[in-house]
C-alpha cells in the first residue's frame, strides 16, 4: 500500500515540459498562456504523504462506488448457484489438495476472511487519516473491535450454504491469537456456526500452517469434498508465493475453466500479493523506490 505519487513540484514540470515542445512543434501566433502555478507547500500542508494517498481511490471505491457492491453481490449471487450442482456431482472438487476418491466425503466450502467474507476498509482509511504504515500491533487493534462488516452478499453465500448442509471453513492468514475476536466479528454480522470443531483454520495456529495456505487446505481436504474455494488472493486457490507477474498470469489462463465455477475471486485493489510480485527483486522498499518500480510497470500500450 505504498503506491508513489508525483509531487506537485513534479507535475509542474512535467506542465512545463510539455507546453514548451508545444510552442516548438507549431508556429506562434498569440502570446501564450500565463503558466498556472503549482500548488505551493502550504496548500498542501495537513495533507497525507504520497505513501498513504497511493491507497486513497481504492479505498475510496471499496467504501463508496454502487459498482464495487453490485461487483461482489453479482459474484457471490452466482456461487450460491453453483451451490446444488456443485453438491449433487460427487466427482465434483475445487481444491488441487482434493485425494482421489473423496466423493463420499461431506461437502464443504472454503473461504478467506480478509476482503472476502469481511470488509476492513476502514483501516485502511485510518491508516490514511494518520499517515501510517501497516504494522501488525495497529491491525490487532483493529480485528479485537470486531467490528468488521460483511463484504456484500458473502453472509448470504455462507447461509445458502450452511442450509443445503455444506461446512464452511475461514482459512485466513489472520495470526491464531485473534481467532477469537475474528469468531466474535463473524458472529456478531450474523455468520451461521459450524458443525465441525473448528472452522477457524488461522495462521500459525499449528507448527506446519504457515501462510502459505496448501497445508490447511489439505487438512480440510482429507475430511471433506471442498467444493468451492473463495478468497481475493491467488494463494487463496493454489501455492503462488513468490511468483512474478507473468507466471501469475499465466496460472489464471492455465486454470480459466476454474474461475467462476469452483473458484471464486474477489476484487481487493488496496493490497495483496499482486503487489508484491510486482515489487518483486526490488532491494529498497523506500516509498520513492517502491513509487518508481510502479510507475515503470505500467503499461500504457498493449505489448
Amino acid at each position: 500500500m505504498n503506491r508513489q505519487l508525483p509531487s506537485s513540484s513534479q507535475l509542474f514540470v512535467i506542465s512545463a515540459t510539455l507546453a514548451v515542445a508545444g510552442c516548438a512543434s507549431a508556429p506562434r501566433t498569440e502570446a501564450p498562456a500565463p503558466t498556472v502555478a503549482p500548488e505551493t507547500t502550504t496548500e498542501w500542508a495537513g495533507m497525507p504523504s504520497p505513501a498513504a494517498m497511493a491507497v486513497v481511490d481504492a479505498t475510496l471505491w471499496m467504501q463508496t462506488s454502487a459498482e464495487y457492491a453490485a461487483m461482489s453481490r453479482q459474484i457471490w449471487t452466482l456461487a450460491i448457484r453453483q451451490l446444488p450442482d456443485a453438491l449433487a456431482d460427487t466427482t465434483w472438487s475445487a481444491a488441487l489438495e482434493q485425494p482421489e476418491g473423496s466423493g463420499s466425503l461431506p461437502p464443504a466450502v472454503i473461504v478467506d476472511v480478509d476482503e472476502t467474507m469481511l470488509d476492513n476498509a476502514p483501516y485502511a482509511a485510518r491508516l490514511v487519516e494518520r499517515d501510517e504504515p501497516f504494522t501488525e500491533a495497529s491491525w490487532a487493534v483493529w480485528v479485537e473491535e470486531s467490528k468488521a462488516r460483511p463484504v456484500p452478499g458473502a453472509l448470504e453465500f455462507v447461509r445458502a450454504a450452511r442450509e443445503l448442509g455444506i461446512e464452511v471453513f475461514y482459512v485466513t492468514n489472520r495470526l491464531a491469537n485473534l481467532e477469537q475476536a475474528t469468531r466474535r466479528n463473524l458472529d456478531a454480522m450474523g455468520f451461521p456456526p459450524g458443525d465441525a470443531d473448528d472452522v477457524y483454520l488461522m495462521l500459525e495456529e499449528r507448527e506446519e500452517w504457515g501462510s502459505d495456505k496448501t497445508s490447511r487446505r489439505e487438512w480440510v481436504a482429507e475430511r471433506y469434498r471442498v467444493l468451492m474455494l473463495a478468497g481475493d488472493d491467488l494463494n487463496d486457490f493454489l501455492a503462488a508465493r513468490g511468483l512474478n507477474v507473468e507466471a501469475r498470469s499465466e496460472i489464471v489462463r492455465r486454470h480459466a475453466d476454474e474461475w467462476g465455477n469452483r473458484w471464486i475471486v474477489l476484487a481487493n485493489p488496496t493490497y495483496g500479493s499482486w503487489e508484491s510480485a510486482i515489487l518483486d527483486g526490488l532491494e529498497s522498499r523506500s516509498p520513492a523506490a517502491v513509487g518508481r518500480r510502479k510507475l515503470e510497470s505500467l503499461q500504457p500500450r498493449w505489448n
